[in-house]
């Protein structure tokens, strides 16, 4: 018997256009491409007879296990999403999608853009808008000061920038 593991909360359903676009390729690959080089690979190895030591068998199966598993994920998720793609009527504060300039006690500046949970893996700038960062500086305008809670104690950001395009 398993340990309870309580349910994840629910991401944050927003996404940009190229977030999406993103996700859609990956479920098109999926569905068109892998899953039917995988189904005749697992169709070939079954052939070739016992399938209890069969490793290639076993490995196939695995794998399209996997994809299934992802293009269910995917299909699911993207019925929820919500594309999010203009800018904000008030562009001098932090909205989904902004591009933001921060600045630590340190004078360190970091640059983050602002995207949501299905996305932030895409490039080292973006954060979720589900982080405890991006939480913080959500709706906050230049110059307010954020305090965000790290597992390395709390971090005092300044706002310095707030664009809704790539910083140069």
């Amino acid at each position: 018997m398993g340990r309870y593991r309580p349910p994840s909360p629910k991401s944050s359903h927003y996404i940009t256009p190229e977030g999406k676009q993103k996700l859609v390729d990956e479920f098109d690959y999926l569905w068109r491409t892998k899953r039917p080089e995988v189904t005749r690979a697992l169709s070939e190895a079954a052939a070739e007879g016992d399938r209890s030591e069969n490793a290639e068998y076993i490995y196939r199966k695995k794998e399209l296990r996997e994809i299934d598993r992802r293009v269910r994920y995917l299909s699911k998720r993207l019925d929820e999403l919500i594309v999010v793609d203009r800018s904000p009527d008030n562009e001098k504060q932090v909205f989904f999608g902004a591009w933001v300039a921060l600045e630590n006690e340190s004078a360190e500046v970091v640059r983050y853009r602002i995207v949501g949970p299905d996305e932030f893996d895409v490039d080292p700038l973006y954060i979720s808008m589900d982080s405890p960062v991006a939480r913080a500086v959500l709706r906050k305008h230049e110059g307010d000061e954020v305090v965000v809670v790290s597992p390395k104690g709390e971090i005092i950001y300044s706002i310095l920038e707030i664009r809704y395009t790539p910083f140069d």
